[in-house]
């Protein structure tokens, strides 16, 4: 495409049945804010679209386990993840959602269009049905084996292990997330979308259009899609939550959530033209539009195949330009999960961070995982803060601005003439908004932020190495000129730092004195213009851009992890069941007595075992037991146990172990002893 007329920018719908955490910053959220506001600081026509997704499932699911309704819920978690994304600073042009009427209208149409056309297949299946419950089972109601990598765990829709979308009826040994139960099959009417019939068409726009430009995760994932053969999918299902099918013979169903959720960044778009005064159509009909859908892995299939199936299907509308989806974000090594609270809030961030979104927003952008999974963990987070954006950006700032006020009362001096490192210093700052933007249009954010980074690296070197605190004391006319060249460098760092850091951009323009003051840069004034901020302007004191965060800052994120941990083992360990009923006489053969732990120590190359003598009452005895990775041998000389003693003896590594000591396990896996805690029980009595 040409240089396009204007730009309809969508990220994926959030499910409001919980709050936005880091993993959806970084796959989706950040990127897509990052390229919009890039592109509204070159001068183009932006739509930036999003909405929350508030049908499916999950909220049903939810608003079970909570006992109320399903509006309560979307009205809930609509209104925190709204307002957490405006107080991030991702500049929607319009957040909708998709129980709006004007989503409801346009979901519908859109749905009777294609029926119209004979676009969909109509087919009595047989699906999932939960006997107890009364209802069939579609999706996230049915967990199971996954056919493709063998997770236990898997959903009726996809498995989170591997990302694989599936249909309810692929799972291996499904059982129903309302009852338990096995579930039976049972025959209902759903619509069809044929995939296969546009096999061919996507091959071509996909396969052959987009293999140099779209990213190999996203082309691989699809490519293998397509290579699997596509088959017909379900648009309907059998729920009483969503958008009904509005088509004879849809009583009792709704629109498929996969279906319905797309059409969202249309409706928002009306949305937001409505009320701007605007036509919506050209954002999403016109060929010079360029149409991006930023998306977490989990949505390729859905945005690259499903929903482009769709569109093409209708035939009015635009396709998507690029799906640059990431990849996945784990938390300290561990998956992200929302159920068992491994996550990073955003919402609590910002309340136990105030005033550093940007900081969350520079580590979620350098350790992005745009090409596969990255970990994100609280040391990382510290480091980056302390060495990167306090070291080296805020540093170079604060000089800047400190000296400036110092040696001119915060008057930009007039410069004398220019060195050959002055003339290399603003030729380089120049060439950086082209080379930033190269990196963005790219989709590269990680690439893009290091070179906004690399032009504070350079201001920080240019300061370092000319040292006008030195060089005022010889030459001042020398020292107006490396205060003049440095305070270019921080107005470029002001305006190209907007897209990745915001607040902090608006903070040093303030500094700066720059917004109110008519001498605003835009971006392509960094390259263009042969001054950026004139002699005689008057810039304010300095503020500190970033903070240094301390140690127990991050001990305490640290700590509510460790909780969180805790608290998952523990409802996670189940009972183990009683075992077969035995007869006295079977209990009575085992000789259990009390004994004392005289000596300790490791078993060579084995982690789980010590060597223990035991004072039985009957004798000393060697039994090898696999405590080690609880307790020390030191912790444990001098400890009264029970003891069986009349188990067979067994050799362990060379060692012959004569009993066994009793143990049990506390929920978080922690070994413990069974032993008598009375001090007049001695050795050697028995326990029966």
């Amino acid at each position: 495409m040409n240089k396009p007329k204007r730009y309809t920018v969508t990220t994926a719908l959030p499910y409001t049945n919980g709050p936005i955490h880091i993993g959806h910053l970084a796959g989706v959220y950040v990127p897509a804010d990052i390229y919009v506001r890039y592109l509204r600081l070159t001068g183009n026509d932006v739509a930036f679209i999003g909405g929350s997704d508030e049908h499916g499932v999950p909220i049903t699911i939810k608003a079970k386990n909570e006992g109320v309704s399903p509006q309560d819920i979307v009205d809930k978690y609509h209104a925190i993840i709204k307002k957490s994304f405006e107080d991030f600073g991702i500049s929607y042009d319009n957040y909708s959602r998709t129980s709006a009427p004007i989503h409801h209208e346009t979901a519908s149409e859109f749905f009777k269009t294609l029926n119209e056309k004979g676009e969909f297949i109509e087919e009595t299946t047989e699906q999932l049905f939960d006997e107890q419950a009364n209802q069939f089972l579609a999706d996230r109601f049915v967990t199971g084996t996954c056919p493709k990598c063998g997770n236990e765990e898997a959903y009726g829709d996809q498995c989170e292990k591997c990302g694989t979308s599936l249909n309810a009826t692929d799972l291996i040994n499904p059982k129903s997330a309302l009852t338990g139960n096995v579930p039976t099959l049972k025959e209902t009417k759903h619509w069809f979308l044929p995939l296969d019939r546009y096999e061919d068409f996507l091959k071509e726009w996909i396969l052959v259009g987009h293999k140099k430009d779209w990213k190999p995760n996203v082309y691989g994932q699809v490519k293998s899609w397509i290579d699997d053969g596509l088959r017909p999918r379900a648009v309907t299902r059998d729920l009483d939550w969503g958008i009904p099918v509005p088509a004879q013979g849809g009583e009792g169903k709704v629109l498929y959530v996969w279906f319905d959720a797309p059409i969202g960044y249309i409706s928002s778009t009306k949305e937001w033209a409505a009320r701007e005064g605007k036509d919506w159509e050209p954002y999403w009909k016109d060929e010079d539009t360029k149409l991006v859908h930023f998306i977490g892995k989990d949505n390729i299939v859905f945005h690259c195949i499903i929903f482009p199936a769709m569109l093409k299907a209708e035939g009015s509308y635009i396709l998507p330009d690029n799906v640059p989806a990431n990849e996945f974000l784990n938390l300290e090594g561990n998956k992200l999960s929302t159920s068992k609270n491994w996550a990073v809030w955003l919402p609590e961030y910002l309340k136990e961070f105030p005033g550093q979104q940007d900081v969350l927003r520079y580590v979620l952008t350098a350790n992005a995982p745009e090409t596969k999974d990255n970990d994100f963990t609280w040391k990382d987070f510290q480091a980056r803060n302390n060495n990167e954006l306090v070291a080296i950006f805020g540093n170079f700032i604060n000089r800047v601005v400190v000296l400036t006020n110092k040696y001119y009362e915060g008057i930009v001096a007039k410069p004398s003439e220019f060195q050959q490192v002055d003339e290399e210093t603003m030729a380089a700052v120049k060439a950086y908004p082209d080379v930033i933007a190269s990196s963005i249009e790219r989709y590269r954010f990680r690439e893009a932020l290091n070179e906004l980074m690399n032009l504070a690296r350079l201001g920080n070197k240019y300061l370092a190495d000319a040292e006008p605190w030195k060089v005022i004391k010889e030459d001042e006319e020398r020292t107006k000129t490396i205060m003049y060249v440095a305070l270019q460098i921080a107005s470029a760092l002001a305006t190209l730092s907007e897209p990745f850091l915001p607040f902090t951009s608006k903070k040093l323009k303030s500094m700066l004195n720059v917004t109110l003051s008519g001498v605003e840069t835009s971006w392509n004034d960094v390259s263009t213009k042969e001054v950026l901020l004139p002699a005689g302007h008057q810039i304010g004191k300095a503020d500190l851009l970033f903070s240094k965060i301390e140690d127990e800052t991050i001990q305490a994120q640290l700590d509510k992890l460790k909780a969180s941990k805790k608290a998952n083992e523990a409802a996670n360990k189940t009972v183990e069941p009683q075992k077969e009923t035995i007869a006295f006489e079977d209990f009575t053969k085992l000789d259990m007595r009390v004994g004392t732990i005289l000596e300790a120590e490791k078993m060579p190359k084995a982690k789980k075992l010590l060597v223990l003598k035991v004072d039985t009452g009957i004798d000393v005895r060697t039994i090898v037991s696999g405590i080690a990775e609880s307790f020390t041998p030191e912790e444990v000389v001098g400890k009264k146990v029970t003891v069986l003693v009349n188990l067979a003896p067994r050799a362990l590594r060379g060692v012959e172990s004569q009993g066994m000591i009793l143990m049990t396990e506390t929920a978080d896996g922690k070994l413990v002893f069974v032993n008598p805690d009375d001090a007049t029980v001695t050795n050697g009595l028995q326990i029966s």
